[in-house]
């Protein structure tokens, strides 16, 4: 038996200290394992052509408006459209009670026959006149004056003819038609109005839809800079009937029918410092509307070598100045300031700070920074159509 001293404990305690820490130590490895590079992917720049386009707004407008007017006075008797309608050229549109017009009518119709006898009488006198002159058995005088009430009955033939001709006008006038094809408004009198009473009175409203306008505006800032920039080689110019016209919905969808541009004009408002360009869109199904404000992009150039990344591989510093992390020959990330231009299908046009073959980070950002190794998963080339798009 050992005897269990408090002074043999204390011999033995730094004996056992020593073992575990002996113990310890070969539990521990002789350097902690590296985490592995994080994953990222990237997209090769290249260049490509680039369509530059222009964001205007602008104004649905009717190609034809017809102002609807009473051309004579009367009481109007009976509408005969539907309103909110299609109506073709000459359809019939009011009826404005014709019995005035049509007595006028038959008047003057009296007036002409009369005019017609009278000028049949006064020929024969001048012909029985002509043979009598022969024979010196009437004075020149009375030659003369038969002469004269002859040239005088044709004029009063003339002046009832045309008169026959005004009545018949004014007649007609009691039924009012379309003067042109499209959709018919409502009607902005009613049975039994009076109108025409020293004014031509308003009765409807026809207007084209089918095609239809939108004009558009753009400064005159935005077209000298493009057209400094033609002038200098940088952009090719887009000829007027190639020209791609988008209309953007409400709901930032494309229109699905094409346009086309009509005509830039050659006037600034000197209001605003802007032109107006009109283009033209079919409207089948009628969902543009005169009136409405809409948003039209239309190509005016080409670059024949523009770069472009998508909208996530771009960073934003403290300043929000924009980057793009990169990857470089030794598979690490490189951070590089760069100068966009305009954002169109999820893609930024960079304008400088980046070169072709140059790999950006598209995914993974979050997880990297400069300096750090990575492990590319995934690599694409910036092949997609690119459109830049200039805002008023």
């Amino acid at each position: 038996m050992f005897p269990s001293s408090p002074a043999r404990l204390r011999r033995l305690l730094p004996v056992t200290a020593i073992a575990l820490l002996l113990g310890a130590c070969d539990s521990k490895h002789p350097e902690e394992e590296k985490a592995p590079a994080p994953n990222v992917s990237v997209e090769t720049v290249r260049v490509q052509p680039l369509a530059i386009s222009s964001e205007l707004s602008g104004r649905i407008q009717a190609p034809r408006i017809a102002e609807v007017r009473a051309r004579v006075a009367g009481v109007v008797l009976k509408r005969e459209y539907r309103e909110g309608s299609d109506v073709k050229q000459g359809d019939v549109l009011f009826r404005i009670d014709p019995a005035p017009f049509q007595a006028d009518f038959d008047s003057a119709r009296a007036t002409l026959a009369k005019a017609e006898a009278t000028r049949y009488q006064a020929r024969l006198q001048d012909q029985r006149y002509a043979e009598l002159i022969e024979i010196n058995a009437v004075s020149r005088q009375d030659r003369d004056n038969a002469r004269a009430a002859m040239m005088q009955a044709d004029a009063d033939i003339a002046a009832a003819k045309a008169a026959v001709e005004r009545a018949r006008l004014n007649l007609g006038y009691a039924t009012v038609t379309a003067p042109i094809s499209g959709r018919v408004g409502r009607a902005l009198v009613t049975e039994g109005a009076l109108v025409g009473q020293n004014e031509s009175t308003p009765l409807a409203i026809i207007q084209q839809l089918d095609p239809i306008h939108a004009d558009l505006t753009q400064s005159t800032r935005e077209i000298n800079a493009l057209r400094r920039a033609l002038r200098a080689g940088e952009l090719q110019q887009v000829g007027q009937d190639q020209a791609k016209v988008t209309l953007i919905q409400d709901d930032g969808t494309p229109y699905p029918l094409a346009g086309k541009l009509l005509f830039s004009d050659i006037s600034v408002d000197q209001s605003t410092g802007q032109i107006t360009l009109r283009s033209e869109f079919p409207n089948p199904d009628l969902d543009l509307l005169p009136g409405s404000f809409i948003r039209v992009r239309l190509e005016q150039a080409v670059q024949p070598q523009g770069i472009s990344v998508p909208q996530q591989a771009i960073l934003r510093d403290s300043a929000g100045q924009p980057r793009v992390l990169l990857v470089d020959a030794e598979q690490r990330i490189s951070e590089r300031a760069v100068t966009l231009g305009s954002a169109q299908n999820n893609r930024w046009i960079v304008s400088d700070g980046l070169a072709p073959g140059d790999r950006v980070v598209t995914e993974g950002l979050q997880h990297v920074k400069a300096g750090d190794p990575v492990q590319i998963t995934a690599s694409a080339a910036g092949d997609q159509p690119i459109v830049q798009t200039t805002g008023q």
